[in-house]
């Protein structure tokens, strides 16, 4: 019995992983297979679907505008948000339950619906609907980055870490700056990592609004499902890496970042004793 109740955790996790990677596996086998319609596995496999894929400009230029159009509003979000954030969790502090409530909203707006409105509020009047469209996602991923940022803030102990700068002579930007922010780049970059991974693969806000005048890579894939299912497996498998290759990098970046503080056991204050000392020096100099 004691046997029975040990396993039953490894069991439940093998029966979850089975449940989602077989899914990725056979769309993998599927963007490899020379056919696949009788039996178990493919009854071959070629790399030609990727060839295909890869050697079609109009798949190049729909990755370049989704990588484009995301990495835009990733950065605009992060140049917003976070001094936003900051601002409010240290020096208004009665205003955060007011704005978490209005981050939460973003939920309760469905896509189709906030695509309608912003057809009809800004159509016809000289404004690209691709900036449009940007300027909604930079919305969209407030409650990504407000929560990351917000942890990260009480992660590091902004407010310790501002009064050990000012004491020291730094002024608030200048604190911010060189103080607070590399102490949170690792919890904005999951945050931006995050966010960028759903806007790449946002479908519903770019189609309505834009539609074929900007195809984006999943406009693109939704083309192909009705052309060719193996290339359109390809193009999944494609999307799949990418967010793999991104989430490892940022993995690694976190690690890095956090190593230091863990190996000497420096508190965040006594962390921001250094840098501040470095700002007042080269600026005294």
């Amino acid at each position: 019995m004691n046997r029975l109740t040990r396993s039953l955790p490894m069991v439940a996790f093998a029966a979850v992983l089975t449940y989602l990677f077989l899914p990725v596996v056979a769309t993998l086998l599927y963007s490899l297979a020379t056919s696949w319609n009788k039996t178990i596995l493919p009854e071959g496999l070629t790399l030609q679907w990727f060839g295909e894929l890869f050697q079609d400009t109009r798949f190049i230029q729909a990755f370049g505008r989704s990588l484009l159009l995301s990495s835009a509003a990733t950065i605009a979000a992060v140049a917003v948000i976070v001094p936003a954030t900051f601002a409010i969790s240290l020096y208004a502090p009665r205003l955060e339950r007011w704005v978490q409530t209005l981050v939460m909203l973003t939920y309760a707006v469905p896509g189709v619906i906030m695509a309608v409105g912003l057809i009809r509020a800004y159509s016809g009047k000289g404004i690209s609907m691709i900036v449009i469209v940007c300027g909604a996602y930079v919305i969209g991923m407030l409650p990504f980055m407000y929560q990351g940022t917000r942890n990260s803030l009480r992660a590091v102990q902004a407010g310790s870490l501002m009064e050990a700068a000012e004491l020291l002579g730094a002024s608030r930007m200048k604190a911010f700056m060189r103080v607070i922010v590399p102490n949170m780049i690792p919890g904005i970059l999951v945050s931006a990592l995050l966010s960028f991974s759903i806007l790449f693969g946002e479908f519903v806000l770019i189609n309505i609004v834009v539609g074929g005048r900007f195809e984006t890579m999943q406009l693109y894939l939704f083309a192909k499902l009705n052309t060719s299912g193996h290339i359109a497996s390809a193009i999944t498998v494609t999307y799949f890496v990418l967010m793999a290759l991104l989430s490892a990098w940022i993995v690694k970046l976190t690690g890095r970042a956090s190593k230091p503080g863990k190996e000497h056991g420096d508190t965040a204050a006594e962390a921001a004793v250094p840098a501040t000392k470095a700002i007042i020096s080269k600026e005294a100099s």
